[in-house]
């Protein structure tokens, strides 16, 4: 009987490719789809740990260590789980440092996510999670062609609305055409043969939408003035803005270039929890609920030559708590204002990591013009002012009403946004919305607003790293300070993602219960 290679057979495979898959795992070649339940064995018979904050680190935290017979106690200072993942509704209350409180008045059913509003398809630990908990998704529309493009300035398409599609393929189709004319002309060293560069004429022919002479053709693919419909309607489509005028007027800046569907972790399909990403965390409380205490203002934490004692208010004065072990999930910014005992390494890790300035703002309108008058259903509209970005809801498609983000912002625009009142937030939000909406005044109803960085108990976004501070802030905090360990997004490389958290939990558990059972044990996919 003739013999078949692994490789013969794989390559003979691949004309058939579902068969390579199956094929490389029976032979150890690729490790299977990671399953995500941890584990790990051995019971800790009631070891008590600590765990400071009810965010996602915090919960998925206790849930794991649950199963492995801890005795779990999470001290959270807000009123409410989730931390950062939160979705403002009717009645929902936030604290800034300098405006006090405020609350939403939203209609019921209405609300937007004020933290995280996407789950990425390649973040499995959340998803994971999802669909262990029986957390209902649906798809969350990130990148749609159909929204708007505004720079504010001189240029000659300045202050005006332009679709996305519209830049997209102009840009595209002109792109192309220098490529297919210095490749025509031997003005590229492409380093490949004479049939070969044919291929690639071709295809930049057809990414491009040139015509025979490979000249940028203007097409359907940028959208009609006129739809075409029944009769003689074959619809209408409009001149390609000019490359002078595209450039001219900033629509190549960096506001608008960062195209979403090429980031990894934006690359459609993207989903989101039905009803609010809040869903994901009242998941895990109804695991985990009884074991938080809300409204624990942590205000020390000090190793003990055995266990850990954690100083903390709530409504009837000082307390304090002792346990083997603890979690802090305290965000950086919060906890360097901490009374504490830790190593200099850590305190200086601490005190040095910064967050991101962030701030949105969620508007209510009493119709879903942008379906209605525009046909945006879900996307970003783009911009260079100071509301960086319009977020338009992946839910409820047709519905009455609606409530979209006026303004997604970050650092000194988000800083001097985060400077005004709320009042004075929803003004800007209208004013500069009006410039790409005029159906703002009419139809708005009511706003909220969130800047993270001045929010109680986050002051911040998420953590913001350089290389150097990886190789030493960062590294610092990912082993424990006696009995202390570190986790959330901030203990991660992905930071600002649900995900970051989830995987914190999981190595920060894993590593307790390494050290409880006296064992060595390395966290990674699959464990």
């Amino acid at each position: 009987m003739k013999t078949v290679s692994r490789r013969r057979f794989l390559a003979d495979a691949g004309k058939a490719s579902a068969l390579v898959y199956p094929a490389m795992l029976a032979w150890d070649m690729l490790r299977p789809a990671p399953a995500h339940p941890f584990h790990l064995e051995g019971n800790a018979n009631g070891k008590k740990i600590i765990i400071l904050g009810a965010g996602l680190a915090g919960m998925a935290s206790v849930y794991e260590l649950t199963k492995l017979g801890y005795q779990c106690t999470i001290l959270e200072a807000r009123e409410r789980s989730g931390g950062r993942c939160w979705s403002v509704r009717k009645g929902s209350v936030n604290t800034e440092t300098v405006f006090g409180k405020h609350a939403a008045g939203f209609d019921n059913g209405l609300y937007f996510n004020a933290g995280p509003s996407r789950i990425p398809h390649n973040h499995e630990l959340t998803l994971h999670y999802c669909k262990e908990l029986e957390v209902p998704l649906q798809v969350y529309n990130n990148v749609n062609e159909a929204a708007w493009y505004f720079s504010e300035g001189k240029g000659p398409l300045s202050n005006k609305k332009v679709r996305v599609r519209e830049i997209h393929n102009d840009m595209r189709g002109y792109t192309m055409e220098l490529l297919a004319k210095a490749i025509d002309s031997s003005k590229l060293d492409t380093a490949l043969t004479a049939e070969d560069n044919q291929k690639l004429l071709e295809y930049l022919r057809a990414e491009g939408g040139l015509d025979i002479d490979k000249l940028y053709k203007v097409s359907s693919r940028r959208g009609y003035t006129e739809m075409p419909g029944s009769g003689d309607r074959s619809g209408k489509i409009a001149d390609a803005h000019k490359l002078a005028d595209i450039i001219g007027s900033g629509l190549l800046d960096p506001d608008f270039y960062n195209v979403a569907e090429y980031t990894f972790e934006l690359q459609m399909t993207m989903l989101q929890a039905i009803g609010g990403m809040d869903q994901i965390g009242k998941a895990f409380e109804q695991k985990i609920g009884k074991q938080i205490r809300y409204n624990c203002q942590v205000t020390a934490i000090h190793n003990q030559a055995e266990g850990v004692e954690i100083t903390y208010k709530d409504a009837q004065g000082e307390k304090k708590i002792t346990a083997d072990l603890c979690i802090c999930t305290i965000p950086l910014p919060v906890l360097s204002n901490i009374n504490h005992n830790f190593g200099s390494d850590a305190s200086r890790a601490i005190d040095f990591i910064g967050y991101n300035n962030t701030g949105k703002i969620g508007l209510q309108f009493k119709r879903r013009f942008w379906e209605e008058d525009e046909h945006i259903y879900g996307g970003i509209t783009h911009t260079n002012n100071e509301l960086t970005q319009i977020f338009y809801p992946s839910n409820d498609y047709l519905g009455k009403k609606g409530v979209l983000i006026g303004y997604y912002n970050f650092n000194e625009k988000a800083k001097a946004t985060g400077e005004l009142s709320y009042a004075d937030r929803e003004k800007l939000a209208l004013t500069k919305g009006t410039l790409i909406h005029s159906q703002y005044p009419k139809e708005f109803e009511t706003s909220f607003s969130v800047s993270w960085h001045k929010t109680q108990f986050s002051m911040g976004g998420w953590a913001v790293y350089n290389n150097q501070d990886r190789q030493t802030y960062y590294r610092a905090l990912q082993q424990p300070d006696k009995q202390v360990y570190f986790a959330g997004e901030h203990m991660t490389h992905l930071n600002a993602w649900m995900a970051g958290a989830f995987e914190s939990a999981r190595k920060t558990v894993a590593d307790i219960h390494a050290r409880v059972m006296g064992q060595r044990v390395k966290y990674g996919m699959g464990v």
